[in-house]
C-alpha cells in the first residue's frame, strides 16, 4: 500500500487513530473496501490489538462501518443519504455559527482567525491535505464556541460520514478558492460577532459542498483518489 509510517510520538492507539482516519478521509482507502488487517498492520507498523481498537473509534465516528460476515468497511454513501447528511450538518452547522458568534470568547476568536491564516498558506501552498486537516480544525473550533455538547455530538456523528467527500470537493481550483474566499467571510461575521450573517454563511457553504459532492457523484468520479487541484484561472484571493 505504502511504505511503513512510523509511529513514534503520543498514545499508539491516539497515533494508528489518526494515521488510519487520514487514510480514509484522503481516499487512500476507497470507500466501500474492507479494511485488510495484514496489510494495515504493516503500513502502519503496529501490531493488530491497536489497530483493531483504532478502527473501533472511526466506527463509532462514522468513518468505518462494521458489516456482518465483512468485518470492518470503509463508510461509501449513495446520493440520497449525502443529500440527507448535508441537510442536517448544513442545520448544525448555522446553529454552532449562531451560537458562536455570541459566546466564543477573545481569544477563541482569534485562534480561529490564526487557523484561518494557516490555512490560506496552505492554500497558496497547493497542500490539499494540510489545507483540509486545518480546515476541520476550524469548522470544530466553531462548533466548540457555541458550547453545547448536545449539538457538538449530533455535528461529529454526522460529518463523519461524508469527510472523505468534502475532501474531494477541493480538488477542482475553482470550487477550493471560492471555499477560501467563503473561509474569509466567516471569520470576518465572527470577529463582528455576527450571529445571523455567520449563520448564513455556514448553511450556504455546505450547500456549495453538497451540491459539488452530488455533481462528483454523477459524475461517477466522487470515490476516485484525490488529486493535486488545478490552480483557477483567475488569481487566487488574499489574507
Amino acid at each position: 500500500m505504502a511504505d511503513i509510517i512510523d509511529l513514534t510520538r503520543g498514545a499508539l492507539h491516539d497515533q494508528v487513530a489518526q494515521r488510519l482516519r487520514t487514510l480514509l478521509v484522503e481516499g487512500r482507502i476507497a470507500p466501500g473496501a474492507k479494511l485488510n488487517e495484514r496489510e494495515l498492520c504493516e503500513l502502519l507498523h503496529v501490531s493488530r490489538t491497536p489497530l483493531r481498537e483504532a478502527i473501533k473509534r472511526l466506527a463509532a465516528e462514522g468513518l468505518v462501518d462494521l458489516l456482518p460476515n465483512r468485518g470492518a468497511v470503509a463508510v461509501k454513501l449513495d446520493a440520497a443519504a449525502v443529500e440527507q447528511a448535508f441537510e442536517v450538518l448544513a442545520a448544525l452547522e448555522g446553529l454552532s455559527g449562531e451560537l458562536a458568534a455570541t459566546r466564543a470568547t477573545d481569544a477563541e476568536i482569534a485562534e480561529i482567525r490564526a487557523l484561518h491564516y494557516e490555512m490560506l498558506a496552505c492554500h497558496a501552498r497547493q497542500d490539499l491535505s494540510g489545507y483540509y486537516r486545518l480546515n476541520a480544525r476550524i469548522h470544530a473550533a466553531i462548533n466548540a464556541a457555541a458550547r453545547n455538547p448536545v449539538l457538538t455530538q449530533h455535528y461529529a456523528a454526522i460529518n463523519a460520514r461524508v469527510q472523505a467527500l468534502r475532501f474531494r470537493t477541493n480538488q477542482d481550483g475553482a470550487k477550493w478558492l471560492r471555499a477560501v474566499q467563503q473561509h474569509d467571510a466567516m471569520v470576518q461575521a465572527l470577529a463582528a460577532r455576527d450571529g445571523p450573517a455567520l449563520q448564513a454563511l455556514l448553511v450556504q457553504h455546505l450547500q456549495h459542498k453538497r451540491d459539488a459532492v452530488l455533481q462528483l457523484m454523477a459524475a461517477g468520479t466522487a470515490y476516485q483518489a484525490a488529486e493535486k487541484p488545478a490552480r483557477p484561472a483567475r488569481n487566487r484571493t488574499s489574507a
